[in-house]
C-alpha cells in the first residue's frame, strides 16, 4: 500500500489463514517490519504465527479506511513500530 499524499510505502499486505482462498484474511504489515533477504529473493518478517493470528486484519469483502489514522495507528501499535506519517 502506498500513501497517496506522500508517495511513501506504508504497508505490505499479506494474506494469511484460510484454505484454498476460503477464510483468508489480509494482514497489513508496517513496511518497517519487513527485511529484504537476498538469499530468499524477497522480503521476510520475523514474526511467529501467534503474533500474526492476533494482528489487525480485514477480510476479502472488507475495505479498510486507509485514510483513517486511528486504524493505521492500531496496526503500528500492534507491531510496536513508528507510523510512516510521523
Amino acid at each position: 500500500m502506498i500513501d497517496k499524499m506522500s508517495g511513501k510505502v506504508a504497508y505490505a499486505v499479506m494474506s494469511f489463514g484460510g484454505f484454498l482462498g476460503i477464510g483468508d484474511r489480509y494482514h497489513p504489515l508496517p513496511w518497517s517490519v519487513l527485511d529484504y533477504e537476498t538469499s530468499q529473493g524477497g522480503y521476510v518478517v520475523d514474526l511467529d504465527r501467534s503474533k500474526l493470528e492476533g494482528a489487525p486484519t480485514y477480510g476479502t469483502s472488507e475495505t479498510p479506511n486507509w485514510s483513517d489514522r486511528r486504524w493505521g495507528q492500531q496496526v503500528h501499535d500492534y507491531y510496536n513500530t513508528r507510523p510512516y506519517w510521523e
